[in-house]
């Protein structure tokens, strides 16, 4: 089981995915605290009720694949989240973050309740949601089709390599006979 999380300025949408990560459904809609830190709270008490073992966050890039303020408070939530998550203790492994590209979904949101027939004012308590659920569904689709989790893992190390201005370290083997 998986959450999905849409992080905008005023409002952040949670999304949930059945217990074998088919299907994502809607599961709130939530005032950004940027402050205070409630809404992420609450992702936080959600993953450790439904026992999660990922929460998925959207990283809106533009077009081009370029990085603008929303990116950097997506990454800046994503990191805050996987912080929480590290402090609150889990019988086994916590759940890691992920931040996944998520470019158009709020569009996409939008049409889709457009066309639902969910008139433009209320649309705004719901397209949060709506894109929380695309961006879930996203990365659980990108996972049964690759065997990969998607996205890149926020807090994660990063695999070992060959430090700079070091040459690499020569081992001995000897033949035997």
């Amino acid at each position: 089981m998986r959450l999905g999380v849409d992080v905008g300025s005023v409002r952040v949408g949670l999304a949930a995915s059945d217990p074998a990560g088919v299907l994502a459904t809607p599961v709130a809609t939530l005032a950004h605290d940027a402050e205070g830190g409630a809404d992420a709270g609450r992702v936080v008490d959600e993953a450790a009720q439904r026992h999660a073992l990922e929460v998925v966050v959207g990283l809106p890039r533009s077009l081009s694949g370029a990085e603008g303020p929303a990116a950097e408070r997506a990454r800046r939530y994503a990191r805050s989240l996987d912080t929480l998550l590290a402090a609150r203790d889990w019988d086994g492994e916590r759940p890691r973050v992920r931040l996944v590209d998520e470019r158009l979904t709020t569009v996409d949101a939008h049409r889709q309740l457009r066309e639902s027939g969910v008139a433009g004012r209320e649309q705004r308590a719901h397209v949060d949601q709506a894109a929380a659920v695309l961006i879930l569904q996203a990365a659980l689709d990108a996972e049964r089709t690759s065997g990969n989790p998607a996205g890149e893992l926020v807090g994660g190390r990063k695999p070992r390599g060959r430090r700079s201005g070091r040459p690499p370290r020569q081992t001995v083997t000897e033949d035997r006979q």
